[in-house]
């Protein structure tokens, strides 16, 4: 006898077990069917309602483009609002990331028409595509912007486009003169990065840089590489400087080695003036202790 009750209460384990199957085979005709056997017996069992959600969600394929960045928002949205927490109580762990690989391919194809609008940063094709891993299609899209190394997010979506495929040495340039142009979005960017060696820099940045404690400190993270990292000077100079961006003029440092002794003079006096702290840092590294 206590082995029927056993098996009974199983019973809803293998009918859940039956939905999560069909989900998992993003079979949605199939999931429905299994999703009404679950609840014709147990109407109120916990999984049904997120269940439910995949389920439709794998019914509904729609593939006509966006029409305009508000219906690419409302899309989006309810991507992130509700099929992706759904996915995360039902689905495996170890698969929710491939699970929603296509849902985010199939939004960036939906909104690969859609120009980029700068008070409407997020609704385009080109993050869409990070998210479903799609780096390549990523650096397509964001190639599409007009100026887009001058712009915070479209140049944060191709640094982060461009380590994922050729790795962190190859981001470099575009890490630095993100660093100058949005400090928030570099620092933002670092830990969906994932980089242990990056994440040591920041961290002993964070530590040792003589700044004020604000996110703008981020600016200096190029210059002050050059003072403790002197190896990177040839990835980091591969970067735009930009001669009206006091941050960008910091790394002008790089040129200490090329043997000018009149021009190192005024690039140490140029970054005095710029930042009194790093400067000190600088010169620091260079002091010749004598017995």
């Amino acid at each position: 006898m206590q082995q029927l009750d056993i098996l009974a209460d199983s019973r809803d384990v293998m009918l859940r077990n039956d939905v999560l199957g069909q989900l998992l085979r993003r079979d949605g005709a199939a999931a429905r069917e299994s999703l009404d056997r679950l609840a014709a017996e147990y109407p109120d069992d916990g999984a049904f309602p997120a269940m439910s959600v995949l389920a439709r969600e794998l019914e509904r394929t729609p593939v006509a483009p966006f029409a305009d960045h508000a219906a690419l928002a409302v899309a989006r949205r309810h991507l992130e609002n509700e099929v992706v927490p759904a996915v995360r109580r039902v689905i495996p762990a170890q698969t929710v990331c491939a699970w929603l690989t296509p849902c985010w391919s199939a939004l960036a194809q939906r909104a690969a028409a859609l120009a980029f609008c700068g008070a409407d940063a997020g609704n385009h094709a080109a993050p869409l595509w990070l998210r479903a891993g799609e780096w390549a299609a990523a650096r397509k899209a964001v190639d599409g912007i007009e100026s887009w190394r001058r712009i915070p997010a479209p140049l944060a979506w191709m640094t982060e486009a461009r380590y994922r495929t050729s790795g962190l040495d190859d981001a470099w340039p575009l890490l630095t003169e993100l660093a100058w142009l949005a400090p928030g979005r570099f620092a933002a960017l670092l830990p969906e990065l994932g980089d242990a060696s990056l994440d040591a820099l920041r961290r002993r940045f964070d530590g040792e840089f003589p700044g004020t404690g604000a996110m703008e400190d981020y600016a200096w993270f190029p210059a002050w590489l050059l003072v403790v990292k002197p190896a990177l000077v040839g990835r980091l100079g591969e970067a735009r400087v930009q001669r009206d961006v006091m941050f960008s003029r910091a790394t002008a440092l790089r040129r200490e080695h090329e043997g000018d002794q009149h021009e190192l003079v005024g690039l140490r006096q140029e970054l005095s003036r710029l930042h009194e702290g790093l400067f000190g840092v600088y010169m620091a590294t260079r002091r010749v202790r004598h017995p």
